[in-house]
């Protein structure tokens, strides 16, 4: 039986515009074991993001398959949970309430559900903070209570869509920190999408590098570093860091 949780097949994706059909990604192929952590890198607009919304099953592919656990994509999934660029908190919800909206809206507010996102928050240092609102919160928070919310209806893989590019450096190195933990305490599996080499290679078992657009796959690393405890800022300072950026920046095809 296979241990991918995510199989992607011969993916292709055609958009029409005014000047006829414009190839977005072609013929993709990539798998992710469960429990793993995999990037996707590739030029601007090469159609990173769009294989993020086929995999959820919010765009259909032109061509090949996506599944999830042996079964096919046809829709979306209670078993995918999405993370964008921006947090979007609502202003006027507390934290408490914006963690609990999926919940609100799939109508399972049960008490379980209740219990279980209150440990979220306890564990990942937000519980003082339910009854705040978001402008009351560092951009740092805010992420961890996005992503508290997007676990809190309890999925088995998560998508990252440029997930840390609004935060400033310092702000974004800590967050990439606290939500790899999370991630990897919660044994979640993740997909992400990233236009940062360095970020990519420390948090990801594997790195896809993706060509211009049509996107192909040009390359798949094997991303290993031999820390007991690993974490995304250690593996910043492991001496093959520098190996694998250069290989994957040259990989990147952006200076022509």
């Amino acid at each position: 039986m296979s241990k991918n949780i995510v199989d992607v097949q011969n993916v292709g994706m055609k958009y029409q515009s005014i000047n006829g059909e414009i190839d977005a990604v072609k013929d993709i192929t990539f798998s992710v074991e469960k429990g793993g952590f995999v990037s996707l890198v590739g030029p601007s607009g090469c159609g990173k993001s769009t294989l993020l919304s086929i995999i959820s099953g919010l765009i259909k592919p032109t061509n090949g398959k996506v599944f999830i656990e042996g079964e096919e994509v046809n829709k979306t999934s209670d078993k995918v949970g999405y993370m964008l660029q921006k947090d979007y908190l609502f202003d006027w919800r507390t934290i408490y309430q914006n963690v609990i909206l999926g919940l609100e809206i799939r109508n399972i507010l049960t008490n379980e559900n209740k219990d279980f996102v209150l440990k979220l928050l306890k564990t990942y240092g937000l519980y003082d903070f339910k009854d705040k609102y978001p402008n009351q919160l560092s951009g740092g928070m805010r992420q961890r209570a996005a992503l508290i919310r997007t676990l809190a209806v309890k999925p088995d893989i998560l998508l990252l869509d440029e997930a840390f590019s609004a935060l400033d450096y310092q702000t974004r190195l800590a967050v990439t920190e606290d939500i790899y933990s999370i991630i990897k305490s919660e044994n979640k599996t993740a997909v992400m999408v990233t236009h940062d080499i360095s970020e990519s290679i420390s948090m990801s078992d594997r790195v896809i590098v993706l060509s211009k657009r049509p996107a192909v796959v040009n390359s798949i690393h094997e991303i290993i570093f031999d820390c007991p405890q690993r974490t995304p800022l250690k593996c910043r300072e492991h001496p093959n860091f520098r190996e694998y950026f250069n290989t994957i920046w040259k990989e990147l095809d952006i200076h022509v």
